[in-house]
């Protein structure tokens, strides 16, 4: 029986992967020396890389060939903006800043590139390169969050961060797009494949890289 899909873009990133989970950034939420202005600094830049990452999936819902994949996909955009406004004003108000202060803060160069790239991915590519692109950004968070929750965090703040990512309901809504990733996989020619693995393990990059400049407190240098 032949790999599917997952199995085969998985074994692209294990070593990505594991310097995720090895970073400063994720050690430091369950063993309390992450400082809150650093966490501070990453809920501000994922409330700006959430917006463009539901462009991106609302991208892949308009091109998906199924009617049930099409329905997830939107529904997935729209729960990327509902967690900016909802999730983030709750983090960000634990952490002396209001939602609008947020969003006039600066889009930092680690961002911008990660959702620049999503964009060119899902608009020039296939359906298939899509769903590759955006996959690591829903898997990743899955695997952190269940590699952290046996530690846990003694920070309450940090700990719910950890609980969203580690719960059975972002779990069963990662599996979904896993299922939908072999579906599309086993459909596809080895050229498309081959561009699948690019998006996937670029995206897996940019998600290491995104944690670092949240640790750094990135910004511009000019």
């Amino acid at each position: 029986m032949a790999d599917r899909i997952r199995d085969v873009l998985w074994s692209d990133v294990e070593g990505i992967h594991a310097q995720i989970l090895d970073h400063p950034f994720v050690t430091g939420l369950t063993d309390g020396t992450l400082p809150h202005g650093t966490f501070r600094h990453y809920i501000v830049q994922d409330a700006h890389y959430l917006r463009g990452y539901a462009k991106a999936l609302a991208v892949c819902a308009a091109k998906a060939s199924g009617e049930d994949e099409t329905l997830m996909f939107a529904e997935h955009a729209g729960g990327a903006i509902a967690a900016e406004r909802e999730l983030h004003a709750d983090l960000l108000g634990a952490l002396d800043l209001t939602s609008e202060q947020a969003r006039a803060l600066p889009v930092e160069p680690a961002t911008l590139a990660y959702v620049s790239y999503l964009l060119a991915a899902v608009h020039g590519g296939s359906y298939a390169e899509g769903v590759a692109a955006v996959l690591p950004c829903y898997w990743i968070y899955a695997k952190v969050g269940a590699h952290l929750v046996d530690t846990g965090s003694a920070d309450p703040l940090y700990q719910r961060w950890i609980d969203m990512y580690a719960g059975d309901e972002y779990q069963a809504v990662v599996d979904a797009v896993l299922d939908a990733t072999d579906r599309v996989g086993a459909t596809v020619s080895d050229t498309e494949l081959t561009l699948m693995r690019e998006h996937f393990t670029t995206t897996s990059r940019y998600e290491w890289m995104f944690w670092d400049a949240a640790h750094r407190r990135e910004t511009w240098p000019v």
